[in-house]
């Protein structure tokens, strides 16, 4: 209910009250559990985070058992994640984690360190598997793998902004395939 609000309207513009009345608890019932708001923030990011890494260990688990090859394997990861959003009929919801960054005077050096961790997380998870591609496949162009990795969050959190905005749900999932389609041509071997 709390994450629901929070991604529609933000963390700053979501009330106590709000949350209280949406979980059918009393307010004394909610400091019971979380001190504050910025309790909560923590407690909902960290388990949006969980969340994300279990969905992300299902899409390329599923991808391994398709392909030993890693260029395939991420390939068709990139392609399971672009379905996965465009099965999402109202688009993707948002991400708690942006939600905090793009707000994050409100929050603790707790909460700020950690979205850091989770995005550096996400940088490393992806690093591996772009390194492991440009080990057998050497990129066509002079990339830093830690940017390519970043890219593949900054594709989704801005396809997701760009969806909202134009209210085309459809977006997050076409970036995800740009980005797909651009991984294959870095990495594609050239042919004679």
């Amino acid at each position: 209910m709390a994450q629901e609000s929070i991604l529609a309207k933000g963390f700053d513009a979501t009330s106590i009250e709000e949350i209280v009345a949406a979980a059918e608890i009393t307010k004394g019932g909610f400091f019971y559990h979380f001190p504050d708001k910025n309790a909560l923030a923590k407690a909902l990011i960290d388990r949006y985070i969980e969340d994300e890494e279990a969905l992300f260990d299902d899409l390329f688990k599923r991808a391994s058992e398709l392909s030993d090859d890693p260029l395939q394997r991420a390939l068709i990861g990139l392609k399971l994640m672009a379905e996965l959003l465009e099965d999402m009929p109202h688009g993707h919801p948002g991400c708690l984690v942006a939600s905090a960054v793009y707000q994050d005077r409100l929050f603790s050096g707790d909460v700020r360190d950690t979205n850091r961790a989770a995005l550096l997380n996400w940088r490393r998870r992806f690093r591996e598997h772009f390194e492991e591609i440009a080990a057998l496949y050497p990129p066509r162009d002079e990339v830093d793998l830690d940017c390519l990795a970043d890219m593949v969050s900054t594709v989704v959190e801005g396809g997701i902004v760009v969806s909202k905005a134009i209210d085309d749900p459809r977006v997050t999932a076409y970036q995800v395939m740009l980005l797909r389609s651009y991984i294959k041509l870095l990495f594609q071997p050239v042919r004679h």
